[in-house]
Formats: structure tokens, C-alpha cells, sequence
């Protein structure tokens, strides 16, 4: 992404795996100490709540119970961050992740006010990723997830079967030291934003369609398959009129700008005319 005022080029993905690495550094090197106090103000539990530390829903989620705890949670933030937020732009992005984290933190405490198997101190960033892949299925249904990394496994069919095991395992006995709790509620929440509070269910659905359709020609992530727009300025855009176009001018002229635009600044930019523009897009999809 590139930084409008200063010209320069960041991520927020990568920027909130730095920002992992290093809580955990600092937390794992301090000693016993700072590990006691990192527990007690930054891990979300239903005490720390109580006493009014109402930070924690935030602080929780850039910590993390041991280096695998990271590993895996930084490589599943990594491959879905970077194209959620290629998708919806950085600031929807940011949004998306960091709410889902609160959402899915509030479920865990209010599963704890019934159940004291979900009271402990909860610490990762797995909630606000569930919320990533939830989003990742609703606007890219048909691309190929690998579930542990060699299961292949279609992203419509990833939503419902993270939801349906988070609810069977918060039903279970078995204490895995897992946040189910946590984890459906980051689902729900990615699916609430992007079906509701981001672009609407009518605009949701032709866009997915859209872009299934364009993706898997290009660039095709070894875990992910998600379309990654190419390089240019969305600015140069031409006014042509989409009739005027051969379909593959069409989709170079046409199309592509308005989707780095989309990469670039989120769905809430387009204006009116490139709606229309992505609409036809879809409906010369529809009849190929």
C-alpha cells in the first residue's frame, strides 16, 4: 500500500506481524516478571475486565502463548491479510481485523460468565484472522483454501465448517486450552462486516462473482488462490464505454484499474460509473 502524504509504501499486514514479533519478544526476554504483567494487563480475562481493563480486548491480540502459538497465527495472518487487504483496502482492512478480535474476545467473556472453563487470561490473533478468512469466503467463494496446508478445500465450504466445529468443540468436555468462543466470534463478526457494515449483500454478491471469475488467470498462491491485481494507477483510467471494448481490452482498460483502484483505497471509492463498469464486467462473465 502506498502512503498518500509521505509517497511511501507500507502494509498493515506486515506491519501487525512486526508488531507480534515484537510483544512477544519483549514479553518472552523480560523475565517473570514482565510476563506476570503482560498476563495481567494485556491478556483478555473476565477479571481484567471486571477491574475495568477494558484495553485488553485489543492488547490480547498481539500476544501470544508460545513460538508455535505465533508461527501458525503469523502464517495464516500473513496469507489471508495481505489479500483482504489488497481486497477491501488498508483502512476497511484494519477495521475488519481488529473488530473481529474484539467481537471474538466479548463471546469468550460472556461464555465465561456462564462457565468457568472460559474464564482464563486469552491471548493470539486467531480471532481477528477467522474474521480475515470468514470475509476471504464471502468475496472469493471459489478459490482453494489448504486446510493444513494440504487439504484443498473450496473458501464457500471453509465459513460454515469453521463455524459448525468452533459450536461442536464449545459443546464438548474436552479442555484444549483452545478459544472456541473466541474463534466463532470473529467468524460471525467477518461475516457481519462484509454482509452488512462494509458494501452491502447485493453489492457483495456481484463482486464476488466478479471476482472469482477474474481470479486464477494470474498469480496462483500456494495456499490461497485469490486474483492480485498488477501494478499500474487506477488514475489512468479511460472513459471508454464497455460496449465499445473487446472483451479483453475490456477487462485490460476497463476493469483492471478499477480493481488496483479497489486495492488501493477500498470498495467505498468507486464511483457510480465504475460500478456500472464492474457490473458489466460481471454480466459478460455470466454468459461466457
Amino acid at each position: 500500500m502506498r502512503d498518500e502524504n509521505s509517497g511511501r509504501v507500507w502494509s498493515a499486514t506486515i506491519v501487525i506481524l512486526v508488531l507480534n514479533v515484537l510483544v512477544f519478544f519483549v514479553e518472552s526476554s523480560g523475565g517473570h516478571r514482565t510476563q506476570r504483567n503482560f498476563q495481567e494487563y494485556g491478556a483478555v480475562s473476565l477479571e481484567g475486565i471486571k477491574s475495568g481493563y477494558i484495553w485488553q480486548l485489543f492488547t490480547y491480540q498481539f500476544m501470544h502463548g508460545g513460538l508455535m502459538h505465533l508461527l501458525f497465527n503469523s502464517i495464516a495472518l500473513f496469507l489471508f491479510g495481505r489479500h483482504m487487504e489488497m481486497m477491501l483496502g488498508r483502512n476497511a482492512f484494519i477495521k475488519l481485523y481488529l473488530l473481529s478480535g474484539v467481537a471474538g474476545g466479548i463471546l469468550q467473556l460472556l461464555l465465561a460468565v456462564f462457565s468457568p472453563r472460559f474464564a482464563g487470561p486469552m491471548v493470539g490473533a486467531s480471532a481477528g484472522i477467522c474474521g480475515l478468512i470468514a470475509a476471504f469466503s464471502l468475496l472469493s467463494p471459489n478459490s482453494i483454501i489448504y486446510l493444513f496446508f494440504f487439504v484443498p478445500l473450496r473458501a464457500k465450504y471453509v465459513l460454515p465448517l469453521t463455524i459448525v466445529l468452533s459450536v461442536v468443540m464449545l459443546f464438548s468436555s474436552a479442555n484444549d486450552g483452545v478459544a472456541h468462543g473466541a474463534h466463532l466470534g470473529g467468524t460471525l463478526f467477518g461475516y457481519a462486516f462484509l454482509r452488512w457494515f462494509s458494501m452491502g449483500e447485493a453489492f457483495t454478491s456481484w463482486f464476488s462473482t466478479l471476482w472469482s471469475s477474474l481470479s486464477g488467470s494470474r498469480r496462483s498462491p500456494p495456499i490461497v488462490k485469490v486474483r492480485i491485481p498488477h501494478e499500474g494507477s487506477w488514475q489512468s483510467q479511460k472513459s471508454s464505454r464497455p460496449d465499445d471494448l473487446r472483451s479483453g481490452d475490456f477487462i485490460t482498460k476497463q476493469v483492471d484499474p478499477i480493481l488496483e483502484k479497489i486495492s488501493a483505497h477500498g470498495i467505498h471509492s468507486l464511483t457510480d460509473e465504475e460500478r456500472k463498469i464492474l457490473e458489466a464486467a460481471r454480466s459478460r462473465m455470466d454468459k461466457h
